[in-house]
């Protein structure tokens, strides 16, 4: 009997080292070991593996991070404590927690300070429409790179800059094929494609691995889903439930969000009813005319997110013939702008990604105002 069990101890033994051998290059295969699980967010995964000698590093996979792709997937690996890439793995490689991050978006800056890395940030894309003051407070210090079609890599690399923060929009962005030229490891953060405002918010985690701060956005990020769920269970009390119309006309064009999007599923969570139908057939917003845009306005009891303006007397300035409408003589009007740089900067577009439960609760205030006491934070009503 003795015998037998140490001959299978043997043969568990070997079938172990077999599904998980130490190798001097690891193979991308192996990193299949799921390290943080998005509970919200669908386009992200971070991958460490069984093996104990490449334990250390990990390998964050991204997936179709740009509008309209479909099985498009960007990694980054992060090659920590000399470990080697794993064999075949082609992508941009990152020696170490970043320390040095340039953010080409502002939604990036909020993630990295929401988790107290925002000293990591030595660069940035447009300083004029950042609304962190700590950002701001570093003027001096933080350099503003441009952007796609106007991209300073001269500046970039005098930064010397450890990650780059980036993102497509139908396509891969210009900067990939320069970056990896230069040689600066780059990751695709696809918070924008998200369709759950709770799965934006997420994407912090994905961003806090490339700093080393996984765990601590992991830990800050499970208190976000209660907050939320508190507001939407509260407007969930409500019989009623306004009709809700959205933004302005862009020359002979009015883009409205599907019924699926991020901006539909808030006024939805809010207790709004949002006039719009269509149902999504193309990437990005659907495009409308402006006499079905004022057919809908028309049934509107509240009116949202108008573009730059601040007060009722500027809508009626600018379209007159929308004076008579319902909800403008009422003066149901709100924008999202009561945080918003003298540049056109938007901090709900900033901050507002890693705190949307406070986009929330504004919403509900403005549909249902006997739920919330607090002072609107990011909407104001247009007097």
């Amino acid at each position: 009997m003795k015998d037998y069990l140490y001959r299978l101890l043997i043969l568990l033994t070997a079938l172990l080292v077999g599904a998980c051998r130490p190798q001097s290059h690891p193979s991308l295969e192996e990193y299949d070991v799921e390290l943080y699980t998005p509970t919200y967010a669908s386009g992200f995964s971070i991958l460490g593996s069984c093996d104990t000698t490449h334990n250390h590093s990990t390998l964050i996979k991204v997936r179709n991070p740009w509008q309209g792709v479909v099985g498009e997937e960007r990694m980054l690996f992060i090659a920590r404590n000399g470990e080697p890439t794993p064999e075949g793995y082609t992508g941009p490689v990152l020696r170490g927690d970043a320390r040095r991050v340039v953010c080409l978006s502002s939604s990036y800056i909020a993630m990295l300070d929401a988790i107290g890395a925002e000293d990591r940030i030595v660069g940035v894309s447009g300083f004029e429409f950042v609304q962190n003051p700590k950002i701001q407070a570093r003027r001096h210090e933080v350099g503003d790179v441009g952007y796609d079609g106007n991209f300073n890599y001269e500046l970039l690399v005098a930064l010397d800059a450890d990650l780059v923060l980036l993102y497509g929009v139908f396509s891969p962005s210009v900067m990939e094929a320069k970056l990896r030229e230069l040689g600066i490891p780059y990751l695709y953060v696809g918070e924008y494609v998200e369709e759950s405002p709770l799965g934006k918010a997420e994407w912090m985690v994905a961003v806090a691995e490339c700093v080393g701060l996984r765990e601590r956005a992991a830990a800050h990020f499970t208190t976000i889903p209660p907050q939320y769920n508190h507001w939407k269970e509260l407007a969930a009390t409500t019989k009623s439930r306004p009709k809700v119309m959205l933004n302005l006309p862009y020359g002979d064009a009015w883009f409205m969000p599907w019924r699926s999007s991020y901006t539909a599923r808030l006024i939805a969570d809010a207790g709004g009813d949002y006039l719009y139908r269509g149902e999504q057939t193309t990437t990005g917003s659907a495009t409308i005319s402006s006499e079905e845009a004022l057919l809908l306005t028309a049934e509107a009891d509240v009116w949202l997110d108008l573009n730059e303006l601040q007060s009722k007397e500027s809508l009626i300035r600018r379209y007159p013939r929308m004076a008579d409408l319902a909800c403008v003589k009422r003066g149901e009007l709100y924008n999202n702008n009561r945080r918003a740089t003298p540049n056109g900067g938007n901090d709900l577009w900033e901050s507002g990604v890693v705190t949307p439960h406070l986009i929330l609760r504004d919403l509900v205030k403005i549909f249902h105002p006997k739920l919330v006491a607090e002072e609107f934070y990011y909407y104001q009503k247009l007097e």
